[in-house]
């Protein structure tokens, strides 16, 4: 075992910083050789399987393309939940941990009704659903692939979710599809500007669905302003809407927001200081 985790890092040493080789190194050997990073000094004298040694051999060359892990194992970590995960859906940040652990702790304990936007791989609603025991989540996507994929992770941790295709980019459409009124709208919605993707990592921008990442140069706030309007009609009084947001567009988002007639806008920072989610309320009856 100890001649293939110096094989893994004299491979990717050159292409990923040492925090993120270390990560990988521990990933491949729990995810195929089910072997914990605790367990690595017992096991140093293991020798490993001619399966195991080619699997990771494949793993190690996709890596070399700077192909994400998550996409070459098929899941991801979030929330303490596991995730598939392929190219069709956005792979889970630790940002939008923040977000769902925002909506958790202000409707903990509330029979309420949450509808996650442009779900993905139903992270956000499926999480949502796990720790709001008392919540009903209607999660809604534009993309069949991607909705296939929420309803798998759905069966696979176990939770009951209401799943609506739908384009939140058209109203007409968006507001017949989902007639339900809300307690709750979240969202993470595309917000990378097409001039940033000069400074994006190279695993970002060549494997992940651009549909889920992008907005034009010219209208960063496409999606945010459709689901605003778009609770203004679905929203209770009181009713909450969260976003997860590029942080260098908050205050436009606070700005559109009171344009709206939303109340109560915080705009709240992640773990590393930048702006990154929005929390307001609807004043409107429904």
């Amino acid at each position: 075992m100890t001649g293939t985790i110096a094989y893994i890092k004299k491979s990717l040493k050159e292409l990923y910083p040492p925090s993120e080789v270390s990560s990988l190194v521990r990933l491949i050997m729990e995810r195929v050789c089910n072997i914990l990073p605790h367990h690595f000094l017992f096991c140093k004298d293991k020798e490993l399987s001619e399966s195991e040694k080619k699997r990771i051999h494949e793993i190690v060359e996709r890596l070399k393309q700077m192909e994400p892990i998550q996409y070459i194992l098929g899941t991801a970590d979030f929330y303490s939940l596991l995730f598939e995960v392929n190219p069709s859906v956005l792979i889970p940040r630790p940002e939008t941990e923040e977000l769902v652990e925002r909506v958790i702790i202000d409707n903990a304990d509330k029979k309420i009704k949450i509808l996650d936007i442009g779900t993905g791989s139903g992270c956000i609603a499926v999480t949502l659903r796990k720790h709001l025991k008392k919540a009903s989540v209607i999660a809604a996507d534009i993309s069949a692939e991607a909705l296939a994929t929420a309803r798998r992770n759905a069966k696979l941790n176990n939770a009951t979710i209401t799943f609506i295709q739908t384009d939140i980019l058209n109203p007409e459409k968006a507001e017949a599809d989902i007639p339900f009124i809300l307690d709750v709208i979240v969202s993470n919605p595309p917000y990378i500007k097409e001039e940033e993707k000069k400074d994006m990592e190279k695993n970002v921008l060549d494997y992940e669905p651009h549909l889920a990442l992008f907005v034009p140069d010219n209208n960063p706030l496409l999606y945010y302003w459709h689901i605003a309007h778009f609770g203004k009609k679905k929203l209770k009084k009181d009713g909450l809407l969260y976003f997860e947001i590029n942080a260098a567009c908050g205050k436009m988002v606070v700005e559109m927001l009171e344009k709206e007639g939303y109340k109560d806008i915080e705009l709240i920072q992640d773990l590393s200081g930048k702006d990154r989610i929005i929390k307001a309320r609807n004043e409107t009856d429904q």
